[in-house]
């Protein structure tokens, strides 16, 4: 065996343990990787056989303890997209303050009702603490944009006695009065409303009507997939709600579908009772809480924005002026069409000159100097 031969077989030894190596360094690797992975899926608690007792008791997954999978498309998704459920919330009728003839009406409609129906309805009551915080933001900004409005009227009347047009003073001042009237009102209203927001007792009762839909009715083939599922429970649960909606209505019941965003609320106060009062549901979508990050808006938005805001004040401000303006071309006008009206009745004297003597002359002509003409009124015109 020569020295070439020898080098051959140390080479391809030498090639075989190299290869031996590079296997052993990747399953290493992927048997770590794969460590790795169960121990994150056993720490976050994703595998439900995979969780511990904690103090001898037995933890469970909070989708279990929620009893739905998700809410979409104005729908609650239960039992991995086995039932659909849609709510209808409906709006109560004073029954105690009707007529014979109007409970019989309502009654009679409300049997209507359930004689229509085919399919499984549940009704679900609720009762909520009346928050009237929003109410009262509402009024506060109303008011604020009503003070505005006096504020630009003061500027107005301003205008107006500097050019000594008293007609547009008039009605300057009779709409800042009415304002002002309309401003009191609001602000002891917003007190009102206020002082009732401190009282914990009020409650409101909401009545739903819940519609059911599993989706073994829909008669979707094995290979559908999980959108065309609900797109068609969609449809069958929209149309019974449609129908509901329409049977309620002989009763004089108004109802309407919840969207997803009232169908969380409804959840999230259902589950949270006592905190639900602490922090509603409207302010913690509005903190953005459901958001992995928040943002806030774009500088060139908030730009245009402020110069948007600069172009309506200054607009105001040109057509007040414009107003004031053109009041001076309308006296004028005034002051041409009376002066024409004197000349036309001094030539009419003219004419009748010789029928008359020269002292009733000469004081026709004095009165006509003297006399006042009024304004057309072009409002009261026919």
């Amino acid at each position: 065996m020569d020295i070439i031969t020898i080098l051959q077989i140390v080479l391809a030894i030498l090639v075989f343990i190299i290869m031996a190596l590079i296997a052993t360094y990747a399953l290493v690797i992927y048997m770590n990787k794969r460590k790795e992975e169960e121990e994150e899926e056993e720490t976050l608690g994703i595998q439900d056989e995979q969780l511990k007792d904690f103090n001898g008791m037995p933890r469970e997954s909070i989708f279990k303890f929620m009893e739905f999978d998700e809410v979409k498309d104005n729908m609650i998704v239960r039992k991995n997209r086995t039932q659909y459920i849609m709510i209808l919330q409906c709006s109560g009728v004073n029954y105690d303050l009707m007529s014979e003839d109007e409970k019989i009406a309502v009654e009679e409609g409300f049997v209507q009702f359930l004689n229509t129906l085919r399919f499984p309805i549940q009704l679900y009551i609720q009762t909520r603490s009346l928050n009237l915080r929003d109410i009262v933001d509402e009024y506060k900004v109303k008011v604020s944009e009503m003070a505005q409005d006096v504020e630009k009227l003061n500027a107005k009347i301003q205008a107006a006695k500097e050019t000594k047009n008293e007609r547009l003073l008039q009605k300057l001042q009779f709409e800042k009065r009415r304002k002002e009237r309309v401003l009191d009102y609001g602000m002891d209203i917003a007190e009102y409303v206020a002082r009732m927001s401190l009282n914990k007792n009020v409650l409101q009762q909401r009545t739903y009507l819940v519609l059911s839909y599993y989706a073994s009715e829909a008669g979707a083939t094995p290979d559908a997939t999980a959108d065309e599922i609900d797109n068609l429970c969609f449809s069958e649960l929209y149309t019974r709600a449609q129908t509901a909606m329409r049977s309620l209505a002989a009763s004089e019941v108004s109802s309407k579908i919840l969207n997803s965003e009232e169908i969380a609320e409804l959840l999230y106060i259902a589950y949270n009772r006592d905190d639900s009062e602490l922090l509603q549901f409207s302010k913690a979508l509005d903190a953005q809480y459901d958001a992995l990050y928040s943002t806030g808006k774009d500088v060139l938005e908030r730009k245009q924005e402020k110069l948007e805001a600069q172009i309506n004040e200054q607009a105001i401000e040109l057509a007040t002026e414009s107003i004031v303006r053109a009041d001076k071309y309308k006296q004028l006008e005034e002051l041409k069409r009376a002066q024409a009206i004197k000349d036309r009745a001094g030539d009419l004297l003219d004419q009748y000159k010789d029928q008359m003597d020269e002292v009733t002359y000469n004081g026709a002509k004095e009165e006509i100097k003297k006399a006042k003409i009024e304004p057309i009124d072009k409002e009261n015109q026919g």
